[in-house]
């Protein structure tokens, strides 16, 4: 059988989006308690940040159950702001030349990015009262031709695969609060086809483009795609969620969180699973985390 076509995938993911529509206000797709009991898990245990490490053997069941809450609030905030981005890239994208084939299942992906946010703000402003800030900065520059696409999309595909794991695993999770699960699992339905779209749309656009960059170009993509990695990771050790779930000195927490060597074989494990297809690709060469 002859691999699909994208223009095969964007017909097929559109033709699911469509027979499958979501109101994220129907308590239906989301049960939405006035209140929560913060003794709950919201956070798999195994996935919050300082698991495997001597701050989370210094905490009691009621403190690990109340970090879980806040690593929630911190993972939906980070979710708001990817997704934030996501929308205002794509709305700019929109028949874009070089692009036409793809605007139909553009606007699918706008519709679902934009339920998953309310999905996450709701519970962030609801339940914790905030949305932690975005801490990601971006400097403008100048682009070769083509490169500022694949860039973008493949910066949403990097972190919708990385996002990914972790809600396909607390979305199955029976440990957790059942407003959490259900989220997890919602956008882990939904995002199988954004993952779906955006790598067969990164790999369209690296064949087309990448034999018209020179070497500089190139090695500027790895090194900018590696970085942004890089960076969506730092975002899980927040330290403001520290604060909030009463670590003395937040920032402290972050960087001993961060540097535990059993933090970083989680990353590096995570990321070689979920950018294989990037290496595939030959969009990247090397482990971005080992």
């Amino acid at each position: 059988m002859s691999p699909e076509s994208l223009a095969e995938t964007v017909l097929r993911l559109s033709t699911v989006s469509r027979s499958s529509p979501r109101d994220p206000n129907e308590t239906t797709h989301w049960p939405e308690p006035d209140s929560l009991d913060r003794a709950q898990w919201f956070t798999s245990p195994e996935l919050i940040s300082v698991y495997g490490t001597p701050l989370w053997d210094s905490l009691d069941d009621h403190a690990r159950r109340q970090l879980s809450f806040w690593e929630a609030v911190g993972f939906y905030s980070l979710n708001i702001h990817g997704e934030k981005l996501l929308i205002e890239g794509i709305a700019r994208r929109l028949y874009q030349p070089g692009l036409e084939d793809v605007a139909e299942y553009l606007h699918h992906f706008l519709d679902e990015e934009n339920q998953h946010s309310i999905w996450f703000a709701t519970f962030c402003l609801r339940y914790g009262g905030k949305i932690y800030p975005d801490r990601k900065v971006a400097f403008p520059r100048e682009h070769a031709p083509g490169e500022e696409d694949l860039l973008f999309f493949a910066r949403v595909a990097v972190f919708e695969e990385l996002v990914d794991r972790y809600n396909s695993a607390m979305g199955r999770d029976d440990r957790l609060a059942p407003v959490a699960r259900r989220i997890n699992a919602n956008h882990h339905d939904e995002e199988t086809r954004h993952l779906v779209f955006g790598r067969r749309l990164v790999e369209h656009l690296w064949r087309w483009h990448a034999p018209g960059w020179s070497d500089e170009t190139v090695a500027g993509v790895r090194a900018h795609l590696a970085g942004y990695v890089m960076a969506t990771w730092r975002e899980y050790y927040n330290p403001d969620v520290y604060r909030d779930a009463g670590f003395p000195d937040p920032y402290a927490t972050a960087r001993q969180a961060w540097d535990h060597p059993a933090t970083a074989a989680h990353r590096a494990a995570l990321t070689a699973r979920s950018l294989r297809w990037l290496y595939e690709a030959g969009i990247l060469e090397a482990p971005v985390l080992s």
